[in-house]
């Protein structure tokens, strides 16, 4: 990539291999077509925000059929469109998602990046995504797949994260004039479905002639990471108090991880485990409570080990939350869903 002739010839042949092998995705318009509506491309990128596609289309189809369009998604409650959310995980991703739209509604689209990103929760990636496959603008959105093939194509040995400015900036230098949009997203699917990071496919790679990791040898070790150090585990307890066949929720506080969302009670989580007495110390009620075993979930920065009791809640008891029958979908975070699931089977005879 070492002249503008390169250049042209590289985007020209990445645009070539994605008229013939697109994935066809649900926020998408076919190779050659205008450019989509900018709110299924909103939605499907913030969704995307750490989640893979697979995972991210059943959750799209949903949300778009329960808000199909940007004012209706504007108009409706937070705690609606955080429930609509569940299982997707990293929840102020749906804050932002539902903020950034009653701005939109509110002022308008913007029409460039730089204003896209003042966007709530639309950040670097989000706003040059958006700017070339919904508004046609020569911009390059910069994620892992995007570093992977150009740490690749240009041999860049340099570790991750410290790699990460240069990459990008030889990543803008590939962004197309021609048809922005199409080559942004034939950039994405290159590095999702050939230039993997295991087993690179490159005698599929439109690249694999000017690829000088190919060249060398060393297109599967790159881009090359830096050691991370071990995430520290923490603890927790979880109390499932049962009246009847509904359960106590409560709502958790609007700041902080899962914010707004409902949850079980529990303890806070911490770098210790709990002693069983000093965890049913904080329970939300003192009763009887049995130990129905640990539940465990991985957030971004941490993994969490939650152990869960299982109580039945005094007739008399109010407390701030609310009883909901324990068998409906109830909108719960993966973590506290596991939780409960873990206390329902505890109470099985």
């Amino acid at each position: 990539m070492d002249s503008v002739d390169n250049v042209v010839a590289l985007r020209r042949a990445l645009l070539a291999w994605y008229d013939r092998e697109a994935r066809a995705l649900p926020w998408r318009a076919s190779p050659g077509s205008s450019p989509p509506d900018p709110y299924p491309v909103l939605v499907s990128e913030v969704m995307l925000q750490q989640t893979t596609v697979a995972a991210v289309i059943p959750y799209f189809e949903r949300f778009l059929k329960r808000f199909p369009t940007l004012e209706s998604l504007a108009a409706a409650s937070q705690q609606e469109v955080l429930q609509h959310w569940a299982g997707l995980g990293y929840y102020s991703r749906g804050r932002h998602l539902h903020a950034a739209a009653q701005a939109i509604v509110a002022d308008g689209w913007p029409q460039d990046e730089r204003a896209l990103r003042a966007l709530p929760g639309v950040g670097v990636y989000t706003a040059a995504a958006l700017a070339a496959i919904a508004f046609n603008q020569p911009a390059t959105a910069v994620d892992g797949n995007v570093e992977r093939v150009v740490a690749r194509l240009c041999a860049v040995t340099d570790p991750l994260p410290g790699a990460k400015p240069a990459l990008g900036a030889l990543a803008r230098r590939l962004a197309a004039f021609e048809r922005p949009g199409d080559f942004a997203q034939a950039l994405m699917d290159l590095g999702a479905v050939v230039c993997t990071p295991r087993a690179p496919k490159c005698g599929l790679c439109p690249w694999a002639g000017s690829c000088e990791g190919l060249r060398l040898g060393v297109a599967e070790a790159l881009p090359r990471k830096a050691m991370k150090p071990e995430r520290a585990r923490r603890f927790g307890a979880a109390f499932a108090l049962f009246r009847g066949d509904q359960v106590y929720v409560v709502r958790r506080p609007q700041k902080g991880l899962l914010a707004g969302m409902r949850g079980l009670p529990t303890t806070e989580w911490r770098l210790v485990p709990w002693i069983a007495a000093e965890a049913l110390a904080a329970a939300p009620v003192a009763v009887a409570y049995a130990d129905a075993g640990e539940v465990r979930h991985v957030f971004t920065h941490f993994p969490l080990a939650l152990r869960v009791y299982v109580g039945i809640a005094p007739t008399d008891f109010e407390g701030d939350g609310d009883f909901l029958p324990s068998g409906a979908d109830l909108g719960l975070p993966t973590v506290f869903a596991k939780a409960l699931e873990r206390a329902a089977a505890a109470r099985q005879p």
